[in-house]
């Protein structure tokens, strides 16, 4: 229902941490995303016992909880088509508190909500939380960034 906004995520392949969108608002986002079991960051990470690290976790926040509603915020004030494909638009997170609570482990399916804070002069602030299948907290706290529309050169 959502997802024609994913066409506008500038993460490809192995760094989108996004599966579907459930939710999405001016005031808030749900989405979703099942960590592979061959993600590149399970190697070593650690040996014999493969736990997401806290980075990946926090990137994970980021894209559904700030990043996707911040595309939507900018392609909505903007009046920008939402089926065109934009490759000018870079997300710049500027600041995250978070607190972690539970492990992720491979081939957990896990959902991001986000509720906005406010949304002002391009920049985003959002209060973010990661729950397990089970409703639990995984991790919850602030994220702020903004949006750049930027014409690349070619």
């Amino acid at each position: 229902m959502n997802n024609h906004i994913l066409n506008h995520l500038p993460y490809k392949s192995s760094f989108r941490f996004v599966d579907n969108i459930s939710l999405l608002s001016e005031n808030e986002v749900r989405g979703e995303y099942t960590l592979k079991q061959d993600s590149f960051f399970y190697e070593d990470h650690f040996a014999g016992n493969p736990v997401t690290p806290g980075v990946i976790i926090t990137e994970i926040m980021a894209q559904i909880g700030l990043v996707v509603l911040g595309i939507f915020l900018i392609l909505k004030e903007t009046d920008l088509n939402f089926n065109d494909d934009d490759e000018n638009l870079f997300p710049l997170l500027t600041s995250t508190d978070v607190s972690f609570f539970k492990m992720v482990l491979p081939g957990e399916k896990v959902t991001v909500v986000s509720k906005k804070q406010y949304f002002r002069f391009g920049k985003l602030k959002c209060y973010v939380e990661m729950l397990d299948s089970e409703h639990e907290v995984i991790a919850k706290g602030m994220f702020s960034g903004i949006i750049k529309n930027i014409e690349l050169k070619k």
